[in-house]
């Protein structure tokens, strides 16, 4: 899985819990959290939808880690399962 691949697959899962976000105005650098005006629990939920997806699944300690856009590819990114 490369970047595109890995940044389309968090874009599904946040459009999984907003429906109404647009991905290409996402800014980058920002809290998804206040981009999106959403709560904790529909973090865990977009958590999870990238546990399904990617099958990287994020513990609680790492959160912060995953806060943005780009923060959160590059997690993924480097605990891709290898195949």
């Amino acid at each position: 899985m490369n970047e595109a691949d890995l940044r389309n697959a968090v874009l599904q899962a946040l459009y999984s819990i907003a429906p109404e976000a647009e991905g290409e105005r996402l800014d980058p650098q920002a809290s998804l959290r206040d981009q999106l005006d959403i709560d904790s629990m529909d973090f865990l939920n977009f958590l999870v939808a990238l546990k399904d997806t990617v099958g990287v699944e994020v513990p609680e300690s790492d959160y912060a880690q995953v806060a943005n856009l780009d923060d959160c590819i590059r997690y993924l990114a480097a605990r891709l399962p290898s195949t």
